[in-house]
């Protein structure tokens, strides 16, 4: 078998499961054993992800690749089909970084550290899956797979909240998920020939009204996930409640996976109708940007308030893949990616906060800088990036997301300056409440009760390693862009133009479908072109 011929996929999707069921077996009094084997683990399917897409994937091509299919449960026309394209890839790349990160980072866990770490091995495959799935029910039993150890993993090692943590998100991840289920079997069974494919499903030509009420089904469902307003009340519990690992994961990946469920669904599968509530994601996305950033500002738990920090910048998503061009599009994927590395050191560096002081109300710190020099620094640069510093991931993906809604030729003059002056404001307020919280932790007068000849200890070697490993990226795309770009754009490119099509086909059939004010004249190609040139 050549190299080309192994099946890298399913390879990457099983080794984490497989390796989480030998756990029970291996020796070990103390978890000091199965916590080298797990970070082991992690590592080694790190490179095997960076190996297989470094040897067989081509930037160039928007197609699917690395397809491989196995007959799975024939009956009711079930297979185990993966692929991935330029939207899964680097979304793949993401979670093996940030899961195995996760992993280091949990090596103090002492609390049933045989279960930690099998949940979190078995979580590894499950958000892998999510991304990989090229059949809907394979997509969805993936998707339904990783909700368990994530339950679990609050339920059992969170804070004092957690069963009531654990329990919201378990309620509406897994109600949300309903909606999958019911618009993705009626997609299926539509028509003469009945498919699990996502790519033949994609092909189907399905009525309007049918394909408004699917579009709102998966918008509600992933809409949970990413999350956006109203549908994001599980979040902040959740966050607050969960170790600081399972928030890495949980913020860096599990989030990302309703942004890309909504490009792969709603708007590969449904364009049509992604025209009509493209306007609806544009307020959604802006709502989100704003109403995350003021809730974020009135918490004083370090943690919630970064859980309202990821709300807002999930709006940016939403404002991007509803800007109908390239840009917008592309800034969105973007995005996923930066925010991803962002959230996964700033929630990991909270847990190294809350590890020296006990606690992670911010009225109770202070003083904290000169004791934890390094985490202090590490917090700091962590927080710039989140604010979208220039030379920060951030700040090419909300400037590429400012640039597509400016110039997008769909939206009137005056439905664009409302989306980007609110946008604005939340932009505004970020500084602020990231430079408060940078102000409350680590500067002012130390906190007595804190002990901190005692308790207090800067950062370790291994934690310094966590948090670099996710800075050096951020830096990185922030110089250079097309470090991430490249990746995906031969698929954002692909589709951007299938919504595009979709929008003046609707607008032939519909021409007063925008009629309220959200219609522009066709803006010239080549402005587009002019603008990509910058951020480029």
């Amino acid at each position: 078998m050549s190299v080309a011929e192994f099946p890298w996929l399913t390879t990457i999707l099983l080794f984490p499961l497989v390796a989480a069921f030998a756990i029970p077996f291996i020796p070990d009094k103390y978890g000091k054993t199965v916590r080298s084997y797990a970070v082991g683990v992690g590592f080694v399917e790190l490179s095997l992800i960076i190996y297989a897409f470094w040897s067989q994937y081509n930037l160039h091509e928007a197609a699917f690749q690395m397809s491989e299919t196995y007959a799975w449960i024939p009956q009711i026309g079930l297979n185990f089909s993966l692929a991935v394209d330029g939207l899964s890839m680097p979304l793949i790349l993401l979670t093996g970084l940030i899961t195995t990160l996760a992993i280091f980072a949990s090596w103090n866990v002492t609390q049933k550290p045989r279960l930690f770490y099998f949940l979190m091995l078995c979580l590894y495959s499950a958000q892998i899956g999510v991304f990989a799935a090229q059949d809907l029910l394979l997509f969805f039993f993936m998707w339904e797979l990783e909700l368990i150890p994530v339950y679990l993993l609050i339920s059992i090692w969170g804070g004092a909240k957690r069963l009531y943590a654990a329990t919201k998100f378990i309620l509406y991840t897994a109600l949300g998920s309903i909606f999958i289920l019911v618009a993705g079997l009626a997609m299926a069974f539509y028509g003469d020939v009945t498919t699990f494919n996502l790519s033949e499903l994609a092909l189907k030509q399905y009525p309007i009204a049918f394909e408004l009420l699917a579009y709102a089904g998966f918008l509600i469902a992933f809409g949970v996930k990413l999350p956006i307003f109203p549908l994001h009340t599980w979040l902040p519990d959740a966050h607050g409640e969960a170790s600081a690992p399972v928030s890495m994961v949980l913020a860096g990946v599990l989030l990302k996976m309703g942004g890309y469920a909504l490009i792969r669904f709603n708007i590969e599968m449904l364009p049509n109708a992604h025209v009509y509530f493209a306007p609806l994601l544009a307020v959604l996305g802006v709502v989100g940007i704003v109403y995350g950033a003021l809730a974020a500002f009135a918490q004083q738990n370090l943690k919630r308030r970064l859980a309202y920090s990821s709300i807002s910048h999930m709006g940016f998503i939403l404002v991007g893949l509803a800007s109908f061009n390239d840009l917008g599009v592309s800034g969105a994927v973007l995005q996923m990616l930066s925010h991803g590395l962002i959230a996964g050191a700033l929630f990991f560096l909270a847990g190294v906060t809350y590890d020296r002081t006990h606690t992670l109300m911010m009225d109770e710190m202070g003083g904290i800088a000169k004791i934890m020099p390094k985490a202090f620094a590490l917090m700091t640069a962590s927080a710039m990036a989140s604010l979208a510093l220039p030379g920060m991931s951030g700040f090419v993906s909300e400037l590429k997301i400012f640039l597509g809604i400016t110039t997008s030729d769909v939206y009137a003059s005056n439905f664009k300056i409302v989306m980007i002056f609110l946008a604005a404001v939340g932009v505004i307020i970020t500084p602020i409440y990231l430079l408060s919280t940078l102000r409350q932790v680590f500067y002012g007068n130390p906190n007595p009760a804190l002990h901190f000849d005692k308790y207090v200890s800067d950062a370790k070697p291994r934690e310094v390693f966590v948090a670099a490993c996710l800075l050096v990226p951020i830096v990185a795309i922030g110089l250079y862009p097309k470090l991430a770009t490249q990746t995906y754009d031969a698929k954002t490119v692909a589709v951007t133009e299938q919504a595009r099509d979709a929008f003046s086909l609707v607008a032939q059939t519909n021409p007063h479908l925008y009629s309220s004010g959200f219609i522009a004249p066709q803006l010239p190609h080549t402005t587009t072109q002019s603008l990509l040139g910058i951020v480029e």
